[in-house]
C-alpha cells in the first residue's frame, strides 16, 4: 500500500494531475498494449532490388516493397513498384571487386542519371541566348582546360554544372554567360584537381571581364542554385568504365588503367565535339558514351560493358554520325604531353583542337539525316584566353 500511494504522489507532483485521474490513465495504458501490436501500418518500410533479369533479354531493374518479417502480406499487389526510367540494362557489367560491391557501384552509378537532370529546353527560359553562344563558351572552357592542363573530367563537370544552373534561372543576358562558365570551371576544378588554380588565374584568363570578386559571389549563386550538388556521372566517366571493362583481363587491378590511350582519346574527341551541340542533353550520360563507343567498336561489346540495348542506343549513335564523319576529314589526334603530367596520365588532361569549324561541318552534314534536328551555327567572335606565353611569370 506504501508504495502504491508512493508512486501516486509522485506522480501528481509532477504533472500536477489529481490522484483519480492518474489511476484512470494507468488503467487506460494496461489495455492499449494489445492494440498497438495491430498497427504495422505505423514501421518503417524497406525496399530491396529485385533481379528480373531474363536469360535471352534486359529488363528494367524493379524496387519493391519488402514486408516485415512477422507480417503475411494479404495481397502482394498492394507493394508498390519503381522502374528506373530508360535504364534497360543487364546485371552490373563490372567485374568483382575486392573493395565494394560491384552491384552497389553500378546501382549508385544509375541513380546518379535519374538525380542529375539536364535538358535543353532550358533556352526557352533565356530568350537571348541562342545554341550557338553555348557551343562558343564551352569551346573556350576546352580550351581553358588544356592550357592550365586540367583533366577531361574537370572539363565536363563545369559543362554539368553549366548546362544545369542555367535550368534553374531566367531571362540571363550573354554578357553573364562567359563569368557563369569560368564559375563553373572553377567549382569543377576544385572538385577534381589536385592542385587547381587559383582563382586569380581564372580571372585572368576572362582578359578583364571577370574579376576575383564576379567570380566569389557567382560561386555562391550556383552552388546554392545546384544545392550542393556537384558529383555528376558525367559522359567521361562512363566511358572510361565502358573501356575499362572491355579491356579488364582477369587478375589484372580494375583500377589501373588497361584500354588503349590512343583509341581512348579518339573516343573523347567524338564527345568533345558532341557536348558542344546542345541537342546532345536529349540523351542521358550513359547513352552518349556508349553511343560515341559504339563508333569505335561493335554494338556487341557496347552491350557487354554497358547492358544497353540497341533501342536505346541507336537514335543517339544516328545523331552522333555527321559528328564522326566531320572528325574523319581531320587527322589522328595525338597523346599531347604536358608539364608535370605523368606519360600513363596523358589521356586523361583535356585538349582542344578546332571544335567550332568541326561543329559547322557536323550541322552542314545534318542536312540530309532526317533523325537530326538542327542547331544554329555557331558563328561570331570567339572568347579565346591568353596563350601561356603570354601570362605573367608571378602566377
Amino acid at each position: 500500500m506504501s508504495r502504491r500511494s508512493g508512486r501516486i504522489t509522485l506522480q501528481a507532483r509532477d504533472s500536477n494531475t489529481p490522484e483519480p485521474m492518474v489511476r484512470a490513465s494507468l488503467k487506460k495504458r494496461k489495455s492499449e498494449p494489445s492494440k498497438k501490436k495491430l498497427q504495422p501500418a505505423a514501421k518503417k518500410q524497406s525496399y530491396e532490388i529485385q533481379k528480373c533479369w531474363s536469360e535471352d533479354g534486359a529488363s528494367p531493374c524493379v524496387l519493391i516493397e519488402t514486408p516485415h518479417k512477422e507480417l503475411e502480406p494479404s495481397d502482394p499487389s498492394s507493394f508498390k513498384q519503381y522502374r528506373f526510367k530508360n535504364l534497360f540494362i543487364k546485371s552490373s557489367p563490372i567485374p568483382r571487386l575486392s573493395w565494394a560491391s560491384s552491384d552497389d557501384v553500378w546501382i549508385k552509378m544509375l541513380n546518379k542519371e535519374l538525380k542529375y537532370v539536364h535538358d535543353k529546353s532550358y533556352l526557352q527560359r533565356h530568350p537571348k541566348l541562342q545554341p550557338k553562344m553555348r557551343a562558343i563558351l564551352l569551346d573556350w572552357l576546352l580550351e581553358v582546360s588544356e592550357v592550365y592542363s586540367l583533366h577531361r573530367q574537370t572539363a565536363y563537370l563545369a559543362q554539368d554544372y553549366f548546362d544545369r544552373y542555367m535550368l534553374t534561372q531566367d531571362d540571363v543576358s550573354k554578357e553573364f554567360l562567359q563569368l557563369i562558365g569560368i564559375t563553373a570551371l572553377f567549382v569543377a576544378s576544385k572538385m577534381e584537381e589536385i592542385y587547381p588554380p587559383k582563382i586569380v588565374e581564372f580571372a585572368y584568363v576572362t582578359d578583364g571581364a571577370c574579376d576575383m570578386w564576379d567570380i566569389q559571389q557567382t560561386e555562391l549563386h550556383l552552388l546554392k542554385a545546384l544545392d550542393w550538388n556537384l558529383c555528376p556521372e558525367t559522359p567521361i566517366s562512363w566511358l572510361k568504365l565502358y573501356a575499362q571493362v572491355e579491356a579488364q583481363r582477369d587478375g589484372e587491378n580494375f583500377l589501373e588503367p588497361q584500354f588503349s590511350q590512343e583509341t581512348y582519346i579518339r573516343i573523347t574527341q567524338l564527345l568533345d565535339l558532341c557536348m558542344m551541340d546542345i541537342g546532345s542533353l536529349d540523351y542521358s550520360y550513359s547513352v552518349l558514351a556508349a553511343a560515341a563507343f559504339c563508333h569505335f567498336s561493335s554494338f556487341d561489346v557496347v552491350h557487354k560493358v554497358s547492358g544497353l540495348t540497341w533501342e536505346s542506343v541507336a537514335p543517339c549513335v544516328r545523331w552522333m554520325s555527321p559528328f564522326m564523319d566531320a572528325l574523319k576529314s581531320e587527322a589522328t589526334p595525338q597523346l599531347k604531353n604536358f608539364p608535370k603530367v605523368k606519360a600513363d596520365d596523358r589521356h586523361n588532361i583535356q585538349t582542344h583542337v578546332g571544335y567550332l569549324d568541326l561543329l559547322r561541318k557536323a550541322q552542314e552534314r545534318q542536312i540530309d539525316n532526317p533523325d537530326c534536328q538542327l542547331s544554329p551555327v555557331p558563328v561570331g567572335p570567339m572568347l579565346t584566353p591568353p596563350s601561356s606565353t603570354e601570362k605573367p611569370a608571378n602566377l
